[in-house]
Parts: C-alpha cells; structure tokens; sequence
C-alpha cells in the first residue's frame, strides 16, 4: 500500500503550510489517517488524526493552529499548518492504521517542513 504525502516545504516563522496525503480508497475510509513529525534528533510524535474520514483529534501542542481534513472522494487527508513556529520544523509523515480485524498500519514516504526563524 502506497501512501502518498506532499506538501511540505520552507516557510517562514508566523507562515503557513498544506500537506496532503493520498490513500487507497478502501484504506482511507475503513481506518485512520494520521500525521505523525519527526524533528532532527527526536522520536517520532503523533500530530493529528482522522478516523472513518470525520472525527479528527489534534495534539494539545499544535491546537489552534493545525487542523486535519479529509476530501473522501479523493481520499486525501491534509494538514493545514498555520502560525508555523521554528520549532515545527520536522519531516512529517502520513499513516494508515486499523486496529480491527483486518489491521493495517501503513506510512508515507515523509515530506520536510522547514520553518525559519
């Protein structure tokens, strides 16, 4: 299963950024789609996710600044960033995780977002 993630790129501090991850369809609409970040030097942190394409959660740390989204025709999930600060700076990663019969946890290849001070 290919997981396919976009989007990133180097923005300035206070600048925003869309990341977009495209799934197959049976695995985006039975299952989570989740953004996970990785910065230089640290373990890998869960971000945002969206189950069955409409219950979004987001951590406590990008609250009010990050949203997660899902077009199910497209069985895209974003990750609009905005007020980017300088520690967002990290690789991000799209996952695919079911816990149920049948389970899956597939990850995207990542996509780098650097945020200057």
């Amino acid at each position: 299963v290919q997981l396919q993630a976009s989007g990133g790129g180097l923005v300035q501090a206070g600048g925003s950024l869309r990341l977009s991850c495209v799934a197959p369809a049976n695995i985006y609409s039975f299952g989570t789609m989740a953004w996970y970040r990785q910065a230089p030097g640290k373990k890998r942190e869960w971000v945002a996710r969206i189950t069955f394409g409409s219950d979004t959660n987001v951590d406590d740390s990008v609250k009010g600044r990050f949203t997660i989204s899902g077009d199910n025709a497209k069985s895209t999930v974003y990750l609009e960033m905005n007020s980017l600060k300088p520690e967002d700076t990290a690789v991000y990663y799209c996952n695919a995780n079911r816990v149920v019969s049948p389970t899956w946890n597939y990850w995207g290849q990542g996509t780098l977002v650097t945020v200057s001070s």
